[in-house]
This record gives C-alpha cells, structure tokens and sequence, in this order.
C-alpha cells in the first residue's frame, strides 16, 4: 500500500450520472410504497412529491457548496466550513454510521430475496456472502465501483421507464381489453380517504426513500470534473422524482384500488400482474435484488469515504488514511464492512436486540444530516456573498426563503415522528445516537485543549 493521502479522479461523466439516477431508486419505492399508498390513498400521489421537494432543495445546497469548494472532499466538509468542527466531526460520523446499519440491513434483505431461489441456503450465509462480494467491488478500484453502480443504476431505471410506459398504455386505454380509466384516484373512499394528516405523515416514511441523492456530492472527491458532474447530477434531480417516483406512483393508484392488500407485498408485482404480463414476480424480484446490491454498493462506498474525510480532519485515526496503489482507502472500507458483517451474524442470532436497533436508530440520523445541511448552506451562502462571490457558479434558489421552508419542513417531519407511536422509538434511539456523537466532540474537544494546553506550557518552560 502507497502512503498517500488522496482519492484518484476515476470517476467519469457517465458514472456520475448514473450514481445520481439510481442513488434513490432502491427498495423503499419498488416494495415500501405499497405501505405508504394503503396508508395514504391515492393522495399518496402528494406525498411523493412533498418528500421529494424537500430532497430537492437539500441536493441543491449540497450543489451549492460542492462547486462553490469543490475539493473540499465530502459534504461533512461542507457543513464544517459552514457550522465548525462540531458540525463537520457529527454530521461525518452519523452518516458513517447510518450507511454501515445500512449496509447490513441492505445485506439482509437482499438474502431474503435470493432465498426465493435458493430456499435451503441459510439467511447470514447469503448475507455475508453479498457483502464480501460487494466488498471485494469496492477493494478492487474507485472506478470498478463506478462500472457496477452505472450497471445497476441502468437496470434499475430500464425497469422504470418500462414500467411508466406499460402502465400509461394499461391507464390510457391502449392496453387490449381496457378503456381510458382514472375511476381508481376517487373510488374507495375518495382521493386522500384518511385525510389530509395522512398525506403529510406519510412524509416521514417516504423520506427514507430517497436518501442517498446525496451520494453523487461525496463522489465529486474523485471525479476529473467535480463542478461539471455535481452541477449535471443535481439538475436532473427535478425529473427523476417527479418521473420515477410520482410518476410511477400515479400508475400504481390509477390501476390498483388503493386498499387492495396485494399492494402491501409490492405494488410494481402486482400491477404486471394486473396486466398478465409472464413472470411478474421473478421479473420484480431481480430488480429489487439489483437495488439492494446497489444500495449495498453504494453504502459501503459512501462509508468509507465519509471515513477516509474524517480521518483528514483527524477526527478518525490516521490509519485510515492510507490508501492502496489504486487509491482507494481499503482500511476505511473494510472497517465498516467487519461491523457489518458482525451486525448481520447478529441479525441472525438475535433479531429482536441488536439488528432491531440497527433499524430503529438510523430512523432520523438521515434527517438530522439533512438539518445540519440546511443550516450550514444558509450560513455559509451569506459569508461567500460577502467574501467569495466569484465561488458562488450554481445558487440554491430563492436564498434565503427556501432554505428556511426546507428547515421547517425537516422539523415538522421531526414532530410528526414524535407523534406517531409506531415510529416514537426510532425517534428516541436516533436521538441516543446523536447525542453520543455529541458527547463523543465534547470529550475529544476537552483531550485536544488539554493537550495543547501541556504542550504550551512545556514550551515556556523550554524557552
């Protein structure tokens, strides 16, 4: 391994494309929709596009700050230029620790999907092998992660856009056998039949969807045009959700009643099958399994990256600094691969304890990050327009108001967690985790003041 200390620029125009297309296309839209439509309705609709408008206006402060510095390294940086070293050493570690839950809940998953193939196979076996082959992926090089993510992405957006195309033929009346028919948004009970509070507490869960947006800010690090790919990426945002999430949603409750318990399985399975197309359920189960393996891969990447920043600022043992000869930092990578694979040997052995937890205390850290995003964009944009407005080449829109209405709406989701009594304990264990990142500066604050206070004191006493 060289003693270097910096990324390679691999990443091209295309992989940073396609990063950004698939990074919120995962599980959560192909199977956790159908939770949030029986839950909502056909206003479900909104909900999406609620969720998603406020994705949109965090990645375009994350746009913002990235080709404003856009050798900082990942967002963490950001926020600490923004907010200080406080906010730059919790927002690091939290999002470090949300994708390494991440990596082992994903792993699970996608071995319960396999399963489906290979039912004598035990769960943690598939587990850990899908995490050391993804492992493996992201050992290998920077750019072989970019190949695989791109791959993945373009299945998983193939399977969309087929997906938007059949669906409008079966809703327009050009499927054989049907009538132009949008009967489904007002029968049973009406277009929002659990009311307008529905719609927005349907927020909290759809927010889960779309994290990882984020991923193509911490991927500029090792593009050869970082400003170029972040500013195309972010763009395109706008589009993709309102297509691949609204859009694929509006044909979900255009088709399928909204109260039909098949949905709850997976709403995409069941409106192929709606419309007799062969294999239905194994056609799904492959793009599902391709999310997760890219979730999987996007998780593990992200980690160690966000590892790898933290370690600079020397809020992480230098140890991880150090990089292989295709500059990639394989310690990083495999420190949050070993907690994984422990968390998945535990997923087995103890379900209810600590997987459970795993799941439950990442339920906000992904929120809080955004938080943290906004204010530190808010404060950071005043200080650049006073001192640096050259760097400012793409503006978050309508500074400051819009940045103040993503604040309040990350908060009023905040409180609509705290009031729903399903999901009040990912709310508490997030917060536990918080506050240990917390109390875990505060303590090396102390460590880095006393030994700097020695330090000083022994020099006067040199001098």
């Amino acid at each position: 391994m060289q003693q270097q200390q910096e990324l390679q620029k691999h990443l091209k125009m295309r992989h940073m494309t396609m990063i950004a297309l698939g990074g919120m296309i995962g599980a959560g839209l192909f199977v956790g929709s159908g939770a949030v439509i029986n839950a909502t309705g056909p206003a479900a609709v909104f909900t999406y596009a609620l969720a998603g408008l406020l994705v949109i206006l965090v990645v375009r402060m994350l746009a913002e700050m990235t080709t404003a510095y856009p050798n900082a390294g990942s967002f963490s940086e950001h926020v600490r230029i923004g907010l200080g070293n406080w906010a730059g050493f919790s927002i690091g570690w939290l999002y470090w620790y949300y994708w390494v839950a991440v990596v082992a809940i994903e792993a699970v998953a996608g071995a319960g999907i396999i399963q489906y193939w290979l039912p004598h196979v035990p769960l943690w076996i598939l587990s850990l092998t899908l995490m050391f082959l993804l492992t493996l992926t992201n050992l290998f090089s920077v750019r072989s992660f970019g190949e695989f993510e791109y791959w993945f992405s373009s299945i998983k957006v193939a399977a969309i856009i087929v997906f938007l195309f059949l669906g409008s033929l079966y809703i327009l009346g050009m499927w054989p056998g049907t009538t132009l028919d949008f009967s489904n948004l007002t029968e049973q009970g009406g277009f929002a039949p659990h009311g307008i509070k529905a719609i927005f507490q349907g927020i909290v869960i759809v927010m889960f969807s779309f994290v990882g947006s984020e991923v193509v800010t911490i991927a500029a690090a090792e593009s050869a045009e970082p400003k170029e790919a972040v500013a195309k990426a972010t763009r395109s945002v706008i589009w993709r959700i309102l297509i691949f999430f609204v859009g694929s949603v509006f044909i979900v409750v255009c088709i399928m009643p909204w109260n039909d318990t098949k949905i709850l399985g997976s709403p995409y399975v069941t409106v192929l099958e709606k419309l007799n197309i062969p294999g239905a359920a194994q056609i799904m189960n492959i793009v599902v399994l391709v999310a997760v393996l890219s979730c999987l891969n996007s998780g593990l990447y992200s980690a160690s990256r966000m590892l790898f920043g933290l370690a600079k600022k020397g809020d992480a043992p230098q140890w991880f600094l150090t990089l292989t000869n295709k500059g990639v930092p394989a310690r990083a990578i495999v420190a949050g691969t070993m907690i994984g694979y422990a968390s998945v040997v535990m997923a087995y052995f103890s379900p209810d304890t600590v997987y459970q937890f795993l799941v439950n205390s990442t339920g906000v850290v992904a929120l809080f990050v955004y938080l943290l995003i906004a204010i530190a964009q808010l404060r950071l944009r005043a200080r650049l327009e006073k001192e640096n407005p050259q760097l400012l080449q793409l503006r978050m829109w309508a500074y400051p108001y819009l940045t103040y209405v993503t604040i309040a709406g990350i908060l009023g989701i905040f409180v609509l967690i705290g009031m729903a009594p399903d999901m009040r304990s990912q709310l508490y264990m997030s917060l536990v985790c918080i506050i240990i990142v917390f109390a875990a500066y505060f303590f090396r604050a102390r460590k880095v003041s006393a030994e700097a206070t020695v330090e000083k004191q022994t020099d006067s006493l040199g001098a």
